[in-house]
């Protein structure tokens, strides 16, 4: 536990606790009347009030779209399941700048919707509602169809044959079982809204701020560095409420269910009403996932003869310092090197939680360890700036910043990734092996690393994708001549002009692929295991 307490506290925490401290300490005299200022100005509670209610409402109409599709993944066999669910992934590992850039062109000025019918939804709350569902419809899909997937089904057919309906068999057997899962995606899907800044910097435009977008306001644009951290603080209190209570449903989920195998539990659609429930899952994937991606790559093919792409080759001083295009060979090497940092925290935290004399304090540090993926990444791309400024932790101008910056995003997905399959492991194989003489390392060698190679290439693959994605620290730590994919698509669509918003759209497609090629390969490498969905 060593490594990856010094790694968030060094990164993390020491980062988040600096802006804080900028922000409220007024030389040794500290400010908390502060809090209480501005949280009573009339703007930021209607930016707390807009953050809680269009995450309530982005949660329940997700739930509301994703949950057909969680079954039709776990209990129906159809030709293409395997792309489809990594198609459907894709939105959830983009940075939220293209997914606010993919719903621009479905549904902003010139999009395919008002060039159809002459209707617009940018600047609107129903654009918003709408990416969050693009956004977070995998979420539920995986995280409640993998363990739909795994329920025995006979013990709903034992209800049936007992002369329950079927309606009543899944109210009384099924749902029960699968409460704990719906509970943690819909706190899944609420952290991730309540903290939405690309979506809603793109397409809520002056109208609409959460937290995230007024952090980002008052850090960047007005320097109020006390305001900023008093929101950072509710933010961050927020979040920890949200995930204990997320930890508590997993508890649940992990301890109350006997499951079985998920290949033997998937059959071919029988009947009308399956068939039926397919195509209409199908239809809404079509309508609210494939169908942005699908504008998103034809806004990027508008100009004759490739003009777009080609024009990423060319160098423009005005915004970047070295041709877009070489946005995408940073973005891979920033992501290479977080996917390494990630691994190797995650895996050792996986591998401490695992055992089983762990005390409460190596407990509580499972849940501390999802905290980057609900505080604000504005705050901990700014922390960083001020915090890593003096030897020997100036690392200001160094290249590896914006990595490390990347992995803490990185390390809750290798841990939820390879936490489940490390706790698979018989304890008893290892103590033979070391009875048989075999030294700690060696007992690792050859036990637990043949075990867990698979998840651990899992985990890397997510760990990638979203350190490629990475926007809300990286648009602070990214200098101009060594911009990532995410920064250089929200510089070019903040400025006017045509070209510049084909080159976005460009951009932004060319990230699409790379992260719809990378989910193909762990599909494949998954295969029919389904053991750590997230």
């Amino acid at each position: 536990m060593v490594v990856p307490v010094a790694f968030f506290a060094v990164f993390f925490a020491y980062p988040v606790a600096a802006i804080v401290a900028r922000g409220l300490d007024d030389g040794g005299d500290w400010q908390l009347g502060r809090i209480a200022d501005v949280v009573a100005q009339p703007d930021i509670r209607h930016v707390l009030w807009f953050t809680t209610w269009q995450a309530l409402v982005s949660t329940a109409l997700t739930l509301l779209v994703a949950l057909p599709g969680a079954y039709v993944f776990a209990r129906l066999d159809f030709p293409g399941k395997q792309v489809l669910r990594a198609v459907v992934t894709v939105p959830f590992v983009l940075p939220t700048v293209v997914v606010g850039t993919a719903f621009l062109a479905l549904v902003g000025r010139g999009g395919l919707l008002d060039e159809l019918w002459g209707v617009r939804l940018d600047t609107t709350v129903w654009a918003i509602l709408l990416a969050h569902v693009f956004f977070n419809y995998a979420v539920v899909v995986r995280t409640v169809g993998g363990l739909w997937a795994q329920l025995d089904p006979r013990q709903e057919d034992a209800a049936r044959m007992l002369g329950a309906s079927r309606l009543r068999a899944w109210r009384t057997v099924t749902l029960p079982a699968l409460t704990p899962a719906v509970a943690a995606a819909a706190l899944m899907v609420f952290l991730f809204t309540f903290t939405s800044f690309g979506v809603v910097q793109i397409l809520g435009g002056p109208t609409f701020s959460t937290l995230e977008v007024e952090i980002y306001r008052q850090t960047s644009d007005l320097f109020d560095l006390a305001t900023a951290a008093v929101l950072t603080l509710v933010q961050f209190a927020a979040v920890g409420a949200i995930l204990a209570v997320h930890a508590w449903t997993v508890r649940r989920r992990e301890s109350a269910l006997r499951l079985v195998d998920a290949s033997a539990t998937a059959h071919r659609p029988r009947g009308a009403g399956q068939w039926a429930l397919l195509a209409g899952v199908l239809v809404s994937v079509a309508l609210l996932v494939l169908l942005p991606l699908a504008v998103l790559v034809q806004r990027s093919l508008d100009a004759p003869g490739f003009s777009y792409y080609r024009a990423l080759t060319s160098e423009d001083g005005g915004m970047f310092l070295v041709p877009p295009i070489d946005a995408i060979g940073n973005s891979l090497r920033y992501a290479v090197a977080a996917t390494l940092i990630a691994v190797v925290i995650g895996g050792l935290a996986a591998a401490a939680l695992t055992r089983r004399d762990a005390g409460p304090l190596v407990r509580g540090f499972d849940a501390l360890l999802m905290l980057p993926l609900g505080v604000s990444a504005v705050t901990v791309g700014f922390g960083f700036l001020i915090a890593l400024d003096e030897p020997p932790l100036d690392l200001r101008a160094s290249w590896i910043i914006v990595p490390l910056a990347q992995a803490l995003v990185g390390v809750p997905f290798v841990v939820r990734t390879m936490l489940p399959v490390l706790r698979a492991v018989d304890v008893r194989l290892r103590e033979a092996a070391a009875v048989l003489g075999a030294s700690p390392w060696r007992v690792w060698r050859e036990v637990d690393l043949p075990m867990v190679r698979r998840a651990l290439l899992i985990a890397a693959g997510f760990a990638f994708a979203v350190s490629l994605g990475e926007f809300g620290a990286t648009v602070f730590l990214a200098r101009p001549d060594n911009p990532t994919l995410p920064v250089a698509v929200a510089r070019l669509l903040s400025r006017p002009g045509e070209l510049n918003y084909g080159q976005a759209m460009a951009l932004s497609t060319i990230l699409m692929v790379v992260c719809a090629a990378a989910l193909l390969v762990l599909e494949r490498l998954r295969g029919a295991d389904r053991t750590g969905e997230f």
